[in-house]
């Protein structure tokens, strides 16, 4: 077997919410029992449908698939948008501020973010992964810090990783590797030396994953986990985007050739899984850390991504758009006093989650912030917390999601997308053009209209010039960034202009 699935220290993972870790002294000096720990999961890029527990029968994720059986599954979970092309950045300052994109960007300067509140009110706050809102921004957000990589992304294999000293200053970067071993590592030393403090203030643990972001490269024992012939390539998969709205050879956009090919789209899919099962598997080492140490009983467990990713759909690869392949990220939440195998349907952000832990942890709630308290979704005392959505890219694109409608208008082409997500949830079928749908249209523009201005969006919605919507997809240049390593050079850029490229694994 080239792979491991789960771990050993896994086999017993995630047990009845009920039971409880037997280690030696695990009863010994416990942190206030109305003070519940927090342990925080960060994917990178991972699509909503890509765990078991979502219907996804072609991936293997058993740990976290067991965290939607003991906790809340949110289906309709989304970030916000982006300003820029790394989405990532103003998702994560949306994350730790609680603020909506036009309230923080991806700046956090100054900002009381979500690990100070909770040092604030007697936690223990401890990070490791990936940050990537800027070195002071960490060391302001932060008590302690293992393995942490300031920026957007690296070769998973020569991670530059950083300490946070007692002084609260991160140490200058050392490459290590794996990224996922690293980072599970780091979280699991802190537990162990948690358990063996006096454990007299509960802790939040933050564990900022960087997979399955590229470079698909997965550990070595993972290739080969998923047969690419094997895994399907997604209901609305494309050649080509049908239009272009922005910048088609962005980055993210040139990780493969254009057009597209079921055969490279599942290569791509058989590596994003198994750096997702990796994951999976590393996830479910922590979690057992936390039962070994008599921890797991009091402990919140989230699991999230910062945003979605297309591998495919719409002849995209990236996550600078808007559709929901992009938008709608992974949210499960369980612990002391939530709901077992739960599913809700409510429209939230991200972002919600300050507000939401602050008060499962019953601190005092954040202010000036733009999030809301899913509690009440979570205890059942409420179906949701707000009607519609809105989502931006850039300049280039906002849209409007209900639970069952979604437009998508593209200012600088005077352009617009409608779907029924009801009966059209790979959004496949545009009706923006039909004369039976004119109310409906109008309604949601009506609405994306009054979004823009609560938000404090800046974009113009009717700029003068319209650009057009036709591309030549045969100028767009395939050009790999210096983190790819020889694995994806040699699957995923073949023919591609590799003469000015520092390999970073050669």
């Amino acid at each position: 077997m080239k792979y491991s699935l789960i771990p050993f220290s896994a086999l017993m993972l995630l047990g009845a919410s009920g039971s409880s870790g037997s280690a030696k002294g695990a009863t010994e000096d416990k942190p206030n029992p109305a003070k519940p720990n927090v342990l925080f999961l960060f994917a990178d890029d991972q699509r909503a449908d890509a765990i078991g527990a979502s219907g996804n029968t072609y991936i293997r994720t058993p740990n976290i698939d067991r965290l939607a059986k003991t906790g809340v599954r949110f289906t309709s979970a989304y970030v916000m948008g982006g300003h820029h092309g790394a989405i990532c950045a103003p998702s994560r300052a949306m994350l730790m501020s609680g603020k909506s994109l036009f309230h923080v960007y991806d700046k956090l300067e100054g900002v009381h973010t979500m690990p100070m509140h909770f040092a604030e009110n007697g936690y223990e706050t401890f990070g490791t992964g990936k940050w990537h809102n800027l070195a002071p921004n960490f060391e302001a957000s932060f008590q302690k810090g293992k393995n942490v990589l300031i920026g957007g992304m690296s070769d998973h294999y020569k991670v530059p990783c950083r300490d946070l000293g007692t002084d609260r200053k991160l140490s200058k970067p050392v490459v290590k590797g794996f990224s996922t071993d690293l980072f599970a590592g780091a979280a699991i030393d802190f537990l162990n030396e948690y358990s063996s403090g006096k454990r007299n203030q509960p802790f939040f643990c933050y564990v900022a994953f960087t997979a399955p972001h590229d470079p698909r490269s997965p550990r070595k024992d993972y290739i080969g986990m998923y047969p690419p012939e094997s895994i399907p390539v997604p209901g609305n998969f494309k050649k080509l985007h049908p239009f272009v709205f922005d910048q088609l050879d962005i980055r993210d956009e040139n990780l493969a050739p254009w057009p597209r090919t079921p055969e490279i789209i599942q290569e791509s899919l058989a590596d994003y899984y198994a750096l997702i099962s990796h994951m999976d598997a590393r996830i479910g080492d922590i979690i057992e850390t936390l039962k070994q140490k008599g921890l797991f009983d009091n402990t919140i467990i989230v699991y999230a991504a910062d945003n979605g990713l297309a591998i495919g759909s719409h002849g995209l690869l990236g996550k600078q758009d808007l559709y929901e392949h992009s938008m709608n990220i992974p949210l499960i939440i369980t612990g002391p006093g939530i709901p077992r195998d739960k599913v809700s349907h409510a429209l939230v952000y991200l972002y919600d989650l300050f507000p939401t832990l602050s008060d499962l942890c019953k601190l005092p709630a954040p202010t000036g912030i733009d999030g809301k308290d899913l509690a009440p979704v979570i205890n059942g005392k409420s179906e949701g917390v707000r009607d519609a959505l809105y989502t931006a890219y850039r300049n280039t694109a906002r849209a409007v999601r209900t639970k069952e409608w979604k437009i998508i208008y593209y200012p600088r082409r005077n352009f617009t997308q409608l779907f029924n997500l009801k009966i059209d949830p790979l959004e496949l079928n545009n009706l923006a053009t039909l004369s039976e749908y004119q109310s409906k249209k109008e309604e949601l523009m009506t609405l994306l209209k009054d979004f823009h201005t609560a938000t404090n969006d800046t974009a113009t919605l009717f700029p003068k010039t319209i650009l057009p919507l036709e591309y030549d997809y045969t100028i767009l240049k395939q050009t790999p960034d210096v983190h790819q390593p020889e694995y994806t050079l040699k699957k995923y850029f073949k023919g591609a202009d590799l003469k000015n490229v520092e390999k970073s694994a050669h």
